[in-house]
């Protein structure tokens, strides 16, 4: 079971990051701050701030939309999230902790963003920039289009 032990391995590190991050601005751990944090982390996916705080408010009502911001802000710092922006207006994050690059098909009419890798695209990306004489020092690529559902008409579904 080598995997398993890998994916205990980054949560460790990820605890350890964010800890150190903390201790370093100040900040201490609080409660819902810890309960944002894992729920982020369980869902994954790209989420925005405020379908992260719905899935937060399921578990303590309480919780602030401003909390979640604020949260999402520290793991965005501290390099354990990325704000993405897919042209929609609103911010998406994705966890950062041990993933390779990837990257994303987006629906312009439902807003679905679809994840994948491409060996070949990735090495033409590198050949491209050293035919250049271009050091890459990070990339991303989205692709605007219409998923299967909404080529076929099929009205996007609001649950999800």
């Amino acid at each position: 079971m080598q995997g398993h032990d890998h994916d205990h391995e980054d949560i460790k590190d990820k605890d350890e990051v964010l800890a150190r991050y903390m201790a370093q601005h100040g900040l201490k751990s609080t409660r819902q701050r810890s309960l944002i944090i894992d729920t982020f982390f369980a869902v994954g996916g790209h989420l925005s701030v405020e379908e992260l705080w719905n899935k937060v408010r399921a578990q303590d009502a309480k919780v602030s939309v401003a909390t979640v911001y604020r949260t999402m802000k520290l793991l965005n710092e501290c390099g354990l999230a990325h704000a993405r922006n897919f042209g929609d207006g609103q911010t998406r994050y994705e966890a950062a902790a041990g993933r390779d690059h990837h990257d994303h098909l987006i629906c312009t009419r439902c807003g679905t963003i679809i994840e994948f890798e491409n060996d070949r695209i990735e090495n033409l990306q590198d050949a491209v920039a050293k035919k250049h004489g271009f050091a890459v020092t990070s990339h991303k690529m989205e692709l605007y289009g219409l998923c299967r559902d909404c080529q076929r008409g099929i009205p996007p579904d609001p649950e999800a």
